[in-house]
């Protein structure tokens, strides 16, 4: 396929993921504007931030007066996970991919843009990561301007309603695949049951997400590897 189509191909893929961000953002932006930003400051932050649960800590930070370095720690517990999905997405490039390829996928690499683009097939073309990408982001960073500039004028109801939609696009990118894969299917069962079992273990609840969610991920992908190993000739081609 060439760098055109899989740059449409992106697009194509990422106009769910910008809808889905356009809502969520929006509540985001509520409440970026209830502790002084205005809508200019919002969708630069979010441009910049494109990570919900790091990007309302930060606001909930600043909103407290908290110093840079107190911020700037708490991105990096917050933001964890990405460490380790830059280190798996990495993997799926040719091992010709320029670095320059690698960095600036990785600083849009958001759960939702790491979904699609680890669930292709092949080599990964940095060109469908860019596709997604010019629409995920704008969508993200529109939406959290809007929740400044009109947010309030919407019922609470409808704000968390908007929600909704980011949930059932995750359930549509892992349902094709669990239902190729057994394994695949069983491991998304299993995470989901220890991600809700490690929300209320007394000394696992009380970890920060972004770290808990980096060691069910070890945790289970460790096993996996070890207890269904993929064949070398099912690698990428």
């Amino acid at each position: 396929m060439s760098k055109l189509k899989e740059y449409k191909s992106g697009i194509r893929d990422g106009i769910p993921i910008a809808l889905g961000y356009f809502a969520v953002s929006f509540a985001l932006g509520i409440t970026a504007g209830k502790v002084g930003f205005n809508a200019l400051q919002a969708a630069l932050a979010s441009l910049l931030c494109n990570a919900s649960a790091g990007e309302y800590a930060a606001i909930s930070l600043i909103a407290a007066g908290a110093g840079y370095a107190e911020v700037a720690l708490m991105e990096l517990v917050a933001n964890a996970r990405y460490l380790l999905m830059s280190c798996t997405l990495s993997q799926k490039f040719s091992p010709d991919t320029p670095f320059y390829h690698r960095l600036i996928v990785g600083f849009d690499l958001t759960d939702e843009i790491f979904a699609v683009c680890v669930a292709r097939d092949g080599y990964l073309e940095p060109a469908y990561a860019y596709g997604a990408m010019t629409v995920a982001l704008p969508g993200w960073s529109l939406g959290t301007a809007l929740g400044v500039l009109v947010g309030d004028v919407l019922p609470a109801f409808a704000v968390s309603a908007l929600g909704v939609a980011l949930f059932g696009m995750f359930i549509a990118i892992i349902i094709p695949p669990a239902a190729k894969n057994r394994t695949i299917a069983w491991l998304v069962i299993i995470s989901f049951i220890l991600s809700c079992a490690a929300k209320y273990i007394p000394f696992i609840s009380g970890i920060p997400s972004g770290i808990k969610t980096i060691i069910l991920t070890v945790v289970i992908s460790l096993a996996a590897a070890l207890l269904r190993p993929i064949p070398d000739d099912a690698d990428c081609e």
